[in-house]
């Protein structure tokens, strides 16, 4: 599994919003185990965050440092949209083919 990788420590207190609020923001995650992702999906759920499944760890380069989807968090305390996080996740470049 994978995830909070792409969020300073710092920053997850003040985003941390209750289920249906417009501001609540999206975490990626990814992973192998349908279970796991569940869990953590469901954990995510109960800090705050919403969970944007990225598909199988083998995806999850797609929010490694210096990546746009990295980088949604770099604004702090500006909430992170699904629409944001996608747009990153799908223009990422793997640091092989920079």
């Amino acid at each position: 599994m994978k995830c909070f990788n792409n969020v300073p420590a710092a920053g997850m207190v003040p985003l941390a919003k209750p289920a249906g609020d417009p501001d609540r923001s999206v975490l990626a995650i990814a992973g192998d185990d349908e279970g796991a992702k569940k869990t953590v999906t469901d954990f995510l759920d109960a800090i705050g965050y919403d969970a944007y499944d990225v598909g199988p760890l083998a995806e999850g380069w797609r929010y490694q440092r210096d990546t746009k989807a990295y980088a949604v968090f770099s604004q702090p305390g500006r909430p992170v949209k699904e629409d944001w996080l996608r747009r990153g996740l799908h223009a990422a470049v793997r640091y092989r083919d920079m």
